[in-house]
């Protein structure tokens, strides 16, 4: 019997030839949409391929999406078949992998995973006004990010701005003044009415408390009862640290006593004085901000907003800065989850 051999060739040789580098690019499984076929606020992500490992893509297009954020300042993903908290942390961490805790809050969120919070637990059937998250803070996040876990039954939208749209249409003569003054933030705790210290500042060591108190600026003062007075001057305006836009970035129009229900501003300031209220906001040199002049602000933000039904599991992620967000009235059980990412400290507060 004939013995017979069979000759193997090494990869890379006419019998096996060696693979090629294939690059997909992000137009190849994504499409690049909007919601209304002409403003790209916010750009819309959809898939065009059946299969939809969203995180896994999002790790491998870091600088297009960094890109495109940087542009739009809001991008929509949509269709990707996101399904749980853990999924929604999975995108988050793959463009952002060190997320953030909430710290100096100002409403009451519940940490449902490492990080993963819900959106701001608040009545039903009021709205919250356009504002960028911790502006009020010497630092804030530079992305934040929303995933429908479950739409509301009607009205629930998260409406978003444009800030760089935002602050050409706010009037010259109020930035000119706010521009001067800069914005003191009031906060009394331990009321019985808001948020603890404790909560706050995730806390119950007053010595911590200091601390951070200390080293970002913050005037404080302990009185009777375990209470806690804090005053803060912070900024009107930031520029992008990336594109240099400017934009409105503060939380006059949210912290002011104006911002309140008639009905609970009445009975607040039948108990307290406007600055022993929970929370106020005032001219940087403790002067009153004009009622009317924080109405026409949320007024610009309201008709600056573009709104969309929320679809389960869509995920959101702003630029902070770039990008305001509120929340409108529902019905229903309504559940946004929200997370945090990227660190920013202003360079203006010691």
């Amino acid at each position: 019997m004939m013995n017979t051999e069979l000759k193997t060739k090494a990869p890379g040789t006419a019998l096996f030839p060696a693979r090629k580098k294939v690059t997909i690019s992000a137009s190849d499984m994504v499409a690049a949409t909007s919601l209304d076929g002409e403003s790209q606020f916010p750009l819309v992500l959809e898939p065009r391929l059946e299969r939809r490992d969203l995180a896994g893509w999002i790790a491998g297009q870091q600088n297009y999406l960094r890109e495109q954020l940087r542009i739009h300042g809001a991008i929509l993903f949509r269709g990707f078949g996101v399904d749980s908290a853990a999924g929604f942390r999975s995108c988050v961490a793959a463009l952002s992998p060190e997320l953030l805790d909430y710290t100096e809050r100002a409403a009451p969120r519940k940490e449902i995973g490492k990080s993963i919070y819900t959106s701001t637990e608040y009545p039903a059937d009021q709205c919250i006004p356009l504002h960028h998250e911790m502006s009020y803070s010497h630092h804030w996040p530079m992305k934040i990010w929303f995933y429908c876990d479950e739409p509301a039954a009607s009205g629930g939208c998260t409406p978003i701005a444009d800030d760089r749209k935002v602050f050409g249409l706010i009037d010259e003569r109020v930035r000119a003044e706010f521009l001067k003054k800069k914005v003191m933030y009031v906060r009394n705790f331990g009321q019985g009415v808001d948020l603890p210290w404790q909560e706050v500042f995730q806390t119950d060591d007053r010595r911590t408390v200091e601390k951070y108190c200390s080293e970002t600026g913050i005037e404080f003062e302990w009185r009777c009862g375990d209470r806690l007075r804090t005053r803060q001057i912070r900024q009107v305006v930031v520029k992008h640290p990336e594109t240099g836009d400017l934009t409105w970035f503060n939380h006059a129009h949210m912290f002011h006593v104006s911002n309140l229900e008639p009905a609970v501003r009445s009975a607040l300031l039948s108990e307290f004085r406007e600055d022993e209220l929970p929370r106020n906001a005032f001219f940087g040199d403790g002067s009153r901000i004009p009622d009317e002049v924080l109405e026409a602000i949320r007024r610009t933000y309201s008709d600056a907003a573009v709104r969309f039904a929320w679809r389960r599991g869509d995920l959101l992620v702003l630029d902070n800065v770039l990008a305001t967000h509120g929340r409108d009235p529902f019905t229903g059980e309504r559940r946004t989850l929200v997370a945090m990412a990227e660190m920013y400290t202003n360079p203006d507060v010691s």
